[in-house]
This record gives C-alpha cells, sequence and structure tokens, in this order.
C-alpha cells in the first residue's frame, strides 16, 4: 500500500534498498537534539523518494506537549541550522502556511505571529531604540484559499516582486507516516513546500524554481495519514485497504489529542529559533521582550 509523508528522512528509510549514491546521510547529537541530514543529489534519487533534490535536516527533540520549559539551547541548535541556509545578508520574508482556526493546521500562522518583523526598523530609529544591528525581516500569514479566494503562491510571488528579499522562509504542518514523530519533530529544508500538503490539500508550490529567490522550508508534522498508519500497524492490505479509511475518497487524518499544547509550544519553539536566526546578536530574552 502507498504510504504518505512529508518527511524525507521516512521516504528514504522506505527506499533505502533501491537508493545508490543518490543520497547522501549524516546523523549527530547535540545537546539533547537528534539531526539527521538528508541531502538528495540526483534527479533519479528524487523520483524514487518522491521528494526534489536539496537538503532535508530531521531534528528529534523531547515532546513539544511535555515541555514547561523552552530549552535554550534547543533554540539555539534549531537557529544555527535555519541561519546556515540562508544567505548572510538581506531583508528575509518570513510565511506562515495554513489555517489558523483548524489547530492541527495553524503551526505557520502561530508561528508567524510571533516573529519580530523589522523591515520597518532602520536607520536613525533602528540607533534610538538601541537596535543597530537589526536585520530586516518582514512576516506575514496570508491564510488559506478558502478564506481568501486567492492562491497562496500568488500572495507570495507578488510580495517577493514587490520588496525583493534576499530569501524566503515558509512555515507550515506537515504529514508524518509514524505517529512516534508528532510533536518532536523539526524538518528544515532547501526545497521549497507545497502549502496545504499536510493536510492533503496540496497547492502550487513555494521554491526557489517559482519565486526567484532561496526557499527554507520548516515544518513540524501534526498528523499521520489514517490508512498509512493503519497499512503500518497491519502489514499492508493493498490499495483496497486504503479504502476502508477513505469513504467516498475522504481521506481521514489522526492528530495527537495534546494537540493544542503541542501547536502552543512547538510554536513559540519555532518563533525563537526563527527569531534567533534572523537575529544572532540578541539574547532569547531580549527576542522574548520585543515580540511579547
Amino acid at each position: 500500500m502507498a504510504f504518505r509523508t512529508d518527511l524525507a528522512l521516512e521516504a528514504t528509510e522506505a527506499h533505502l534498498t533501491e537508493l545508490d549514491k543518490g543520497v547522501i546521510q549524516k546523523d549527530e547529537t547535540i545537546c539533547d537534539l537528534t539531526i539527521n541530514r538528508v541531502k538528495i543529489v540526483s534527479d533519479e534519487a528524487a523520483g524514487i523518494i518522491g521528494k526534489p533534490p536539496g537538503d532535508y535536516i530531521t531534528i528529534t527533540v523531547p515532546a513539544f506537549y511535555s515541555q514547561h520549559e523552552i530549552s535554550e539551547e534547543r533554540i539555539c541548535a534549531i537557529a544555527d541550522e535555519i541561519r546556515a541556509m540562508l544567505p548572510k545578508d538581506g531583508l528575509v520574508l518570513v510565511v506562515g502556511l495554513g489555517n489558523n482556526d483548524i489547530t492541527p493546521d495553524a503551526v505557520g500562522p502561530r508561528t508567524v505571529r510571533q516573529v519580530l518583523a523589522t523591515r520597518h526598523i532602520s536607520g536613525e530609529l533602528a540607533a534610538e531604540s538601541g537596535l543597530p544591528d537589526l536585520r530586516a525581516a518582514a512576516a506575514i500569514a496570508p491564510g488559506v484559499l478558502g478564506q481568501t479566494g486567492i492562491e497562496t503562491s500568488e500572495i507570495i510571488r507578488s510580495l517577493v516582486d514587490d520588496i525583493a528579499p534576499s530569501a524566503v522562509i515558509v512555515i507550515d504542518a506537515l504529514a508524518a507516516r509514524s505517529a512516534s514523530r508528532l510533536g518532536n519533530t523539526v524538518q528544515i529544508a532547501t526545497s521549497g513546500i507545497s502549502p496545504g500538503s499536510g493536510v492533503m490539500n496540496s497547492r502550487k508550490e513555494l521554491s526557489r524554481e517559482t519565486l526567484g529567490v532561496p526557499v527554507v522550508s520548516i515544518g513540524i508534522p501534526t498528523v499521520v495519514d489514517a490508512a498509512t498508519l493503519a497499512g503500518d500497524l497491519l502489514k499492508g492490505g493493498g490499495e483496497d485497504f486504503r479504502g476502508l479509511f477513505e469513504p467516498e475518497g475522504n481521506a481521514m487524518m489522526i492528530t495527537p489529542r495534546e494537540i493544542d499544547v503541542l501547536i502552543g509550544h512547538a510554536c513559540k519553539t519555532l518563533s525563537l529559533a526563527v527569531n534567533k536566526a534572523l537575529q544572532p546578536g540578541m539574547t532569547l530574552e531580549e527576542i522574548g521582550y520585543l515580540v511579547s
């Protein structure tokens, strides 16, 4: 039975016997984080895995829904990975994808509203505020097609044409194959993202090819496709098996009971990491004060 996942690590693990030199993998541990690096370097490997060529970093963290305090070491480690994928200078546009009214899909908008927007603070104003070294950043949560009647890609492309950022960061909810990945995984990638992919409503992709600037995608898996999970638990069953979980073609998604707490802690962690990546000279305390 075909499975679905937005995580390059899971997709690679499922096709290890078919891959040759088209994928480079490396694992490391930083503080209490496990970091898996997957680099897809050939079109053949990309076709097998079902992911575009690029760098994919999967960070396994302690479960977001069980965290009472956010570790500075973890945030800085995630921030370092994000910063390494960005140009050193220039305006960065941060985009929060998803529907704020649907909790498992709210990772993007709830993270972006805690991102420090600084594009309008420059020159004398920045100096007078005691923030002379701020990197220019803009942040937006464009909503979804059903709310605006406008494709997200159309909104972002228009913004990119108008404000000319050096890079775009897009943040979204993802779907995992394994329930064990929900709420304790962050994926950072250079290959862009398709809005709505996590809730099986994929739209036109946001990538370097479509926007003309580097795109760094950041996502947290919040759902598992019900048929994929059941198929794994029952060791397959064929495409007829999927029909049992998709009445009239309507896919069902599974999300943790603790989704509200998970989203709250995950978005706080991601927003601090993005802010730290963009403003490395600021402490987390300073960032928290400015966005509160």
